[in-house]
This record gives C-alpha cells, structure tokens and sequence, in this order.
C-alpha cells in the first residue's frame, strides 16, 4: 500500500449501539431506508429469520481511498464485508453483529489487507480484477447466482439488470437482480456498479449515485488511458 495510506482500526461498540435501539428487533414490514443497503438487507434479514446459525469470528479495518474510507470485514480465510462508509462505522459495524451473530473485532486479517493493497491499485487504474477469497455465507439463493453473475461484467463495460438475469439464469428475474445489487455486501470488489437500468440511466447505488458515477468514470478514464497507451 502507498505510505500514508495505511487502514485505520478504530474501536467501535457495535452491541451499544444495538441496546440503544438501531437495527430494532421486532418484526415489522420492510421499510426502504436511505443509506448503507447493507444495513436495510441486515434488517429485512433479521426480521425473515434468514441469518447465519452460528457466532461468526471477524475482524474489521477503515482502508481511505478517495471515494472516502471502505469498511472491510474479514474472517480468518476470507473477505466477509466490504463497503463505502457514508455515515458512522459503529452503524455499519452493528448491523454486522447482527448478521454475522458476533461483533467483529478491530484487526485485519491477511485477505483484508490484501483486499486494500488491490483497492489502492484499483483507484490508481492499475487494476481491473479484484484476486481476493470473498466469504459468501451473507448471501444465499438467487442473490448469489446474480452477484456471481455480476462479476462476469467486464472492466469498464456496463450491463443491464435484465441482461444479468439473463447471465444468472432467470431471464425473467430482473427485479431480483436490482435486489441483489442493492443488498450486497460487497461493493466494488463485486462490481455491481456496473449494473444500469434498461434506459441507460445509472441508478440510485443506494442512495449515492455518485459513488456509481465516479466508479463508472474511473474505470472508463483507465480504458481510454490504456487504449491511448498501446496506440502511442
């Protein structure tokens, strides 16, 4: 990683923040929330019983990059979590305990810190592919295949939600795809910023269509800047 652009681990007290009400625990209808979607699936999740069986040992690490500071939870083997970080950490870090039964500890494991050093070489249009072991135990059924699907996309190309159902194997699963891209808990490393809609336009990205954008925008620059290169 370049100096001066070390993760940062903070100490943030995830069960507090669910004692003193976030993420509530009865149940109720799902609500459409502005902010983190990892948050919103981790609600919807808890509210349908559709979380992992057993306490899940993670560690967490802030790594900057200039779209601000990316929150990435790993286990022991692999990358579990990664995402912007919009608001405060401890929210993104209490929905985790949530979802994963266990408050993920301050550290970094060997995949996370491997996943920063391919996110500064991503933001420096040194790299196209993400070579990083993801743990998928958050994420199950067609939300997989669509996610998986995903990752086929090439650098700097788009796809649209129908095309990616089509990729999953559900023609007709469009709308479930737009799910899958909302609820990931894998951003940019699963690039499901390069997901748009049917009429070209590029969408909300939860929220924060500009994150979309200059993801969008990074990527193109780094083509035009390569064809540009084997032209000279």
């Amino acid at each position: 990683m370049r100096p001066g652009n070390a993760p940062r681990v903070l100490r943030y007290c995830a069960t507090r923040r669910i004692r003193q009400g976030f993420l509530p625990r009865r149940r109720c209808g799902h609500t459409v929330h502005r902010g983190n979607p990892f948050r919103i699936r981790t609600r919807m999740a808890e509210q349908d019983g559709d979380m992992p069986p057993v306490a899940v040992s993670s560690t967490y690490l802030l790594h900057p990059t200039p779209l601000g500071d990316i929150l990435i939870v790993g286990t022991p083997d692999a990358v579990i979590s990664c995402h912007p970080v919009y608001d405060d950490p401890g929210d993104d870090l209490a929905a985790l305990t949530l979802a994963l039964r266990a408050e993920p500890s301050p550290g970094a494991t060997d995949a996370a810190l491997q996943l920063a050093a391919q996110l500064d070489e991503y933001f420096a249009g040194n790299r196209t592919a993400f070579d990083v072991q993801l743990d998928w135990r958050l994420v199950r059924g067609f939300t997989r295949d669509a996610l998986e699907a995903v990752t086929r996309i090439p650098f700097g190309e788009t796809a649209g939600y129908g095309e990616v159902a089509v990729m999953a194997g559900r023609a007709r699963a469009a709308r479930a795809v737009g799910t899958a891209c909302a609820t990931t808990p894998f951003s940019i490393v699963v690039p499901v910023h390069r997901v748009i809609r049917a009429d070209g336009s590029i969408g909300e990205y939860g929220g924060h269509p500009e994150t979309k954008r200059f993801l969008l925008d990074l990527e193109s620059n780094a083509l035009e800047r390569a064809q540009t290169g084997r032209a000279v």
